[in-house]
């Protein structure tokens, strides 16, 4: 352990005087390449100019390489990828693409992140706010929030361990330990392997995923309803509004940006869900999202490198739209402040 932490300190000192020294050293550079002199006013006046226009790019340069290279590079080297046999080598054109339109497995995919992505979003968001809510209004308050809140530490592979248990089944006489087949017997049920039942085990893996990111839901929005002022809500109390109409009519649009932003939050992390489903599942009985399918169709089996970027672009894609309109959002809030 201190060795990490003496290699992290390392690295992080490193880092700042490498960023220190390129800054320095540029910008001297940048000054000795475009001097002004007294001499000239003229031309003094056309390198300041000059400086002003390169200096931040020059504060700029480093990172948009990096994000060249972490990320247009990739995408374009995929989307390339995409058109070629699983080799890498041999071109086929739009083959993986049709591949990809017929296959049972590849259809099944879609149709499970559709499931994903219209129920996991909506319920983190509605939960949040309603706990939001609900906390604000009671004394302990703080500690229910921090226990909402606790699974977001959790991984979502300890997340599904924790699950796993809770979805257990024990065979024939044993006794439940598993704690929903223990409340079903309880009520005189039969005990099932939950997470093996088709469609309805999706709806098992989405509760884990709620489970986790309802705290952060709940925080942002809570931050965002403590922003409302109090006027309003005296006014409409005075009014005769009743609790259910305050919330609904005074609570609700005033945050609603902010439950946009929670909303394409989680949806951007529900098309990347691929952790959950590959401890709970793997994939079987009908529980395959398109990250896993990419996944075993890059890594197992032979690999196919030509499907699997025909899956990574298809992701993207589907992401893409909700990013730019998140970004844009931002940016009208933004001028609007």
């Amino acid at each position: 352990m201190l060795s990490q932490i003496v290699s992290a300190l390392v690295v992080v000192f490193v880092a700042v005087v490498a960023c220190s020294a390129y800054f320095y050293f540029s910008n001297k550079i940048l000054d000795l390449a475009l001097p002004v002199s007294d001499g000239d006013v003229r031309a003094a006046s056309r390198n300041l100019n000059r400086r002003a226009v390169i200096r931040p790019w020059l504060f700029l340069g480093p990172a948009l390489f990096l994000l060249f290279v972490y990320l247009v590079y990739p995408v374009v080297a995929t989307f390339i990828l995409s058109f070629y046999d699983r080799t890498g080598l041999q071109f086929v054109g739009i083959a993986n693409y049709k591949w990809a339109i017929g296959d049972r497995e590849f259809r099944q995919s879609i149709f499970n992140n559709i499931l994903w992505l219209a129920v996991v979003p909506a319920a983190c968001t509605f939960f949040g706010l309603v706990i939001a809510v609900m906390t604000d209004r009671i004394w302990w308050g703080n500690i229910a929030k921090s226990i909402v809140f606790m699974p977001m530490a959790i991984s979502f592979v300890g997340a599904s361990v924790i699950w796993k248990f809770i979805y257990e089944y024990r065979g024939g006489n044993d006794v439940q330990i598993g704690l929903l087949n223990a409340i079903v017997q309880l009520f005189g049920g039969t005990p099932e392997v939950w997470i093996s039942v088709p469609f309805w085990n999706n709806f098992f893996l989405m509760i884990i995923l709620i489970w986790i990111q309802t705290g952060f839901a709940m925080v942002i929005l809570s931050a965002a309803l403590r922003g409302i002022p109090e006027e309003t809500i005296e006014a409409a109390v005075i009014d005769g509004a009743n609790g259910w109409q305050i919330f609904w009519r005074i609570m609700v649009p005033q945050v609603w940006g902010t439950i946009a932003v929670v909303w394409t939050t989680i949806t951007i992390l529900v098309l990347k869900v691929f952790d959950i489903v590959l401890t709970m599942t793997n994939g079987q009985w009908q529980t395959m999202v398109l990250a896993n399918l990419m996944f075993d169709w890059m890594f197992r089996g032979g690999g196919d490198s030509g499907r699997s970027a025909v899956i990574a672009i298809i992701i993207m894609l589907a992401v893409t739209p909700i990013m730019i309109w998140n970004v844009r959002r931002a940016n009208r809030e933004l001028k609007g402040h």
